[in-house]
């Protein structure tokens, strides 16, 4: 008999599959298709040059042995390998709005998951706090999808630091095939910023050589500006360290929002240097609206 609990859980699985597959099905389906399929091609077969072949797809061994000209035939390949790594520090608990940061994750896990089922491609989860704590390997199906957002929302994780550079660690040790990878966090960094990159840059570059790699930040407002509400207490969910704040004087706001802003930038021009995309959400707006104009801007570049 299912609990009052399991019933919950099961109507906030289905009310995220009900809102999600309708915009995996209508928005997303064409701009899902046009950055991912199509970028791995696999080799065919050979066959004799007819006008208009495309020159640089002439194989020039075939083409010498035979005496006539040939060209290599490149097929789509079929299947992708979607892969959604996604923080579940305690930082992602945090939401000043309707949702929390990390129900926005699982949103748009639930998008990409449904739009790469659509397209036939097997999608694998990897949660993770302070070190991996649930991987799920890339299958198809509803219930497979199901599960996975399911895992998501309700998984409940024994860290509560973010340890982005153990969990890439663990996935290049399950990743058996090229994946396009989500990686999914609010990149809370531990520590001081700077050091905390510099330890953590040779893993996504790793990351970035071998698979697609994009990183998703989701923020939350109140995480870049405070409001003027007084004094108030500060606390790092993953740390427990506390800060008082007189968030109604005007100069602390702004250092504040400085400091937020700087540290977003910097993080910002660094996946920038290191080649991997960078795709910025907040709790506070609509997600699909930048999701459809990242994908239709990543579609652009890749195709000149």
């Amino acid at each position: 008999m299912e609990t009052a609990a399991v019933r919950e859980i099961l109507k906030k699985v289905r009310q995220i599959e009900v809102r999600t597959r309708r915009m995996a099905d209508s928005s997303l389906a064409g701009s899902y298709h046009s950055v991912f399929k199509g970028r791995g091609m696999n080799f065919d077969e050979v066959r004799e040059y007819v006008p208009g072949d495309e020159v640089r797809t002439i194989d020039w061994n075939v083409t010498a042995r035979t005496g006539i000209a040939h060209v290599k035939k490149f097929a789509e390949e079929r299947e992708l390998t979607i892969m959604l790594l996604i923080d579940l520090s305690a930082s992602g608990s945090f939401g000043s709005g309707r949702q929390s940061k990390r129900e926005v994750m699982a949103e748009l896990a639930a998008v990409l998951a449904f739009s790469a089922v659509r397209n036939s491609d097997k999608v694998g989860l990897l949660l993770f706090s302070d070190f991996a704590e649930l991987y799920i390997p890339p299958d198809k199906g509803r219930s497979h999808i199901l599960r996975v957002i399911r895992e998501i929302l309700f998984f409940q994780p024994q860290g509560k630091g973010t340890g982005i550079g153990g969990a890439l660690d663990f996935f290049s040790r399950v990743a058996k095939r090229k994946c396009v990878t989500f990686l999914i966090s609010d990149f809370c960094l531990p520590g001081d910023f700077d050091d905390a990159l510099q330890v953590l840059r040779p893993k996504l570059q790793a990351a970035a050589r071998r698979h697609d790699l994009i990183a998703v930040s989701v923020t939350d407002p109140r995480e870049l500006e405070l409001p003027d509400a007084g004094w108030i207490t500060l606390e790092d969910a993953e740390s427990g360290e506390q800060i008082l704040l007189n968030s109604s004087d005007e100069w602390t706001r702004r250092a504040y929002a400085n400091l937020s802003g700087d540290l977003r930038e910097r993080f910002a021009r660094a996946l920038l240097g290191m080649g991997i995309d960078l795709l910025q959400l907040s709790t506070g707006t609509p997600y699909l609206a930048p999701l459809m104009g990242f994908f239709r801007a990543r579609s652009r570049r890749l195709s000149r």
